[in-house]
């Protein structure tokens, strides 16, 4: 009896191709249209607040506790639609990093499908995002050029494990926090199906992201991992650190110096922040790209 020896790399090919397939028709079964399904036409409720308050980068410090109830909800929807223009932000350089990356590759490979189709999520994403900071009364909170700059030469330059595990920062980090959201009576039923509608789509997000990590990671010699580590851990440096833009503090109406100040030294908004990324950490130690580089601009992003 003869045996069959599989082709190398048969198997992994194969499960690529089916996960794609299972996100294609998870995507079909269970996906929203936030032009219909957000209510944007009910007036803003100046009661609830935009994010959960604990989330907010000045819960716990002495100048939250001095706040009026109105002046704490103020701050946390101009702090939600801070954290959106970010995500907006990111999600435009990801799909740069995505149309790289399956550029004149065979468009009926399931994973060339779902790439498009993730796409096409991340466009919906930002305009429900870029409407939702309008609804809150929020400006475009735009991120520090350099860091603009930075994103730019990320689009470019970005790819493989580097540009999959630097979605998955981004994705992972937003998903902890707004999963809090969505759940909170406290805050505007908008943003909280805003919030629910990213958290079903980026799951698949997730997910795919994951797989092509630690697919572009096989076979990867120590050098590349040390290198690599260190461009994905400034990518999660730099989105994690915009994400609090400097000027909501004005736009609430507050001192602006003052609550810089006591943000930066806030203790429980940097564990909030290590909590969301529990996680993630772990994955990237399981990939070899939790480095001790590395971990120098996770621990100034207070994410570990």
């Amino acid at each position: 009896m003869t045996a069959t020896v599989p082709e190398p790399g048969l198997n992994q090919a194969e499960d690529r191709h089916d996960t794609a397939e299972r996100l294609l028709r998870s995507s079909e079964e269970l996906s929203f249209d936030p032009a219909t399904q957000v209510d944007w036409e009910t007036p803003l409720d100046r009661s609830y607040h935009g994010m959960s308050p604990e989330w907010s980068s000045l819960y716990g410090t002495a100048y939250w506790d001095e706040l009026t109830e109105d002046e704490r909800r103020e701050l946390t929807r101009q702090e939600s639609a801070s954290v959106a223009s970010t995500g907006i932000w990111f999600e435009m350089i990801l799909q740069q990093l995505v149309l790289r990356d399956f550029y004149a590759k065979d468009p009926t490979d399931p994973a060339f499908q779902w790439a498009l189709t993730e796409i096409a999520d991340e466009c919906r994403h930002s305009i429900m995002f870029a409407r939702g900071s309008e609804k809150l009364g929020a400006p475009a909170y735009i991120p520090k050029r350099s860091v603009v700059t930075l994103g730019r030469l990320c689009a470019m330059t970005y790819s493989g494990e580097a540009a999959y595990a630097s979605i998955l920062v981004a994705e992972e980090v937003l998903d902890v926090m707004q999963r809090d959201w969505m759940r909170d009576e406290r805050v505007v039923p908008f943003v909280r199906t805003i919030n629910n509608i990213h958290v079903v789509e980026e799951s698949r997000h997730m997910k795919f992201a994951r797989e092509e990590t630690r697919e572009r990671l096989k076979g990867a010699g120590r050098l590349r991992r040390q290198y690599q580590a260190l461009t994905v851990a400034a990518a999660a440096y730099f989105i994690v650190t915009s994400m609090w833009n400097e000027q909501i503090y004005a736009n609430a109406g507050l001192d602006t110096q003052r609550a810089l100040r006591e943000a930066r030294a806030n203790e429980h908004h940097k564990s909030q922040l290590r909590c969301s990324c529990a996680g993630l950490m772990e994955f990237l130690s399981s990939c070899g790209l939790l480095t001790r580089p590395a971990l120098w601009f996770y621990r100034r992003a207070n994410l570990i």
